[in-house]
């Protein structure tokens, strides 16, 4: 019902530009959707670190929202758009940092701040440190300057 949607959704937006689909396809994972697309011009769509494809992330989440919001109550499924893989090995390589930055925080037992990035990249980190016993994630800062703090949480007290 939601992919269907989705789909129509992303097939409108590139008709309206020169970029061609080869393969759109769908997958379910932890509650979050994944529409991978296949495309020969995805440099276009990617665009300048990631730029392009936030933006159309954004797009799409929120037609989709306003669309089940029409229907009916409640928020719609987290939609991730993927341009040949630029997005899931973004994500883990979000979660190899935040592995990374844990351990520091534990060898060092301190806080250990994160460079800034997107609030949804920041969610990734959070999400993928929320069953940590020992580790506690913040956002701190405002704007482009907002970052993930890993803090070490001594629980032996």
């Amino acid at each position: 019902m939601h992919q269907d949607k989705i789909k129509e959704t992303i097939e409108q937006i590139f008709k309206h530009t020169s970029c061609a689909i080869t393969k759109l396809e769908f997958s379910d994972d932890n509650g979050m959707l994944w529409c991978m697309i296949e495309t020969p011009d995805s440099s276009y769509i990617i665009g300048r670190d990631g730029e392009t494809l936030r933006s159309l992330n954004h797009l799409v989440q929120k037609i989709v929202e306003k669309d089940i919001i029409g229907e009916e109550e409640g928020r719609g499924p987290n939609v991730f758009i993927d341009v040949n893989g630029y997005q899931k090995k973004r994500f883990e390589n979000l979660k190899n940092i935040a592995h990374m930055m844990a351990e520091r925080a534990r060898y060092f037992k301190s806080n250990i701040e994160i460079d800034p990035m997107p609030a949804y990249e920041r969610k990734i980190i959070h999400m993928y440190l929320e069953g940590a016993k020992d580790i506690k994630t913040e956002s701190e800062g405002y704007g482009p300057t907002r970052r993930v703090v890993i803090k070490y949480v001594d629980n032996t007290l």
